[in-house]
């Protein structure tokens, strides 16, 4: 089982001391090719603060974005699962995890990066400023990284999905996948996908699965210990399935 996050915009600050960015020490790596090319294309944005700014959408409180990537060979490294911060990393309070479900997210966690595609849980990455709309100079994040990354997915026998659209768009999962979307229910039964508490919600899924620290085979599977764990999982039509959320 592979359990799937988007990345988050916001990054945490340190790391360990006396390391630096190692391509060879992350999982996939077959992956090794794509992110030499990202981070080649990524340092020549170095050349110019302002044409770097616009490729980056940053904004004038955001210049620390560009030193964060000017240092990436020699910044400290964090664990993936630690270095991101935001609303679905919060809910997941990853340094928080017990030894064991720590443990069991280094072999079946997996994050989405623009910059350095899958990585695991565990993989050792510095602080960035990359995202999936980021436009770099002679590199397209979607032709990089679409087939590579769907080849990847596609050995696994169970891949959950709790991508965000434009991630899924940059590298498919395969049909074994199980796409969860977080939805809400009006007074009358009509549900609707929701937007902030969608990242809230899977983080605290996803950290339930891990300290339940069971490796489903499938979307069945899934659902029958999601019941009874107290989440409202259900399959919806087209095979997605639905976490509702009040």
């Amino acid at each position: 089982m592979l359990i799937l996050l988007p990345p988050s915009e916001t990054k945490r600050d340190g790391g360990a001391p006396d390391t630096a960015l190692d391509l060879a020490a992350l999982r996939f790596p077959a992956l090794t090719e794509p992110r030499t090319a990202v981070l080649d294309a990524l340092g020549l944005l170095d050349e110019d603060p302002q044409v770097a700014a616009r490729a980056l959408k940053l904004g004038p409180t955001q210049s620390h974005e560009l030193e964060r990537n000017r240092a990436i060979n020699r910044s400290p490294q964090l664990p993936a699962m630690d270095r991101y911060t935001g609303v679905l990393f919060d809910a997941l309070d990853a340094q928080s995890l017990s030894v064991g479900a720590r443990e069991f997210a280094g072999r079946h966690l997996v994050v989405h990066s623009a910059l350095f595609g899958l990585v695991g849980a565990l993989d050792p990455i510095p602080a960035y400023r990359l995202s999936h709309d980021s436009r770099l100079p002679g590199v397209s994040l979607q032709r990089t990284w679409r087939d590579a990354i769907a080849a990847e997915l596609a050995r696994e026998t169970f891949v959950l999905d709790l991508r965000s659209e434009s991630y899924v768009d940059m590298g498919p999962a395969p049909s074994q996948a199980a796409y969860v979307r977080v939805v809400s229910a009006d007074g009358d039964g009509r549900r609707r996908a929701l937007n902030h508490f969608n990242k809230k919600s899977k983080g605290l899924f996803t950290r339930a699965l891990l300290e339940a620290g069971i490796e489903h085979s499938d979307a069945a599977s899934l659902t029958a210990w999601a019941a009874g764990a107290g989440f409202d999982l259900t399959v919806a039509d087209g095979g997605e399935l639905e976490l509702l959320v009040a």
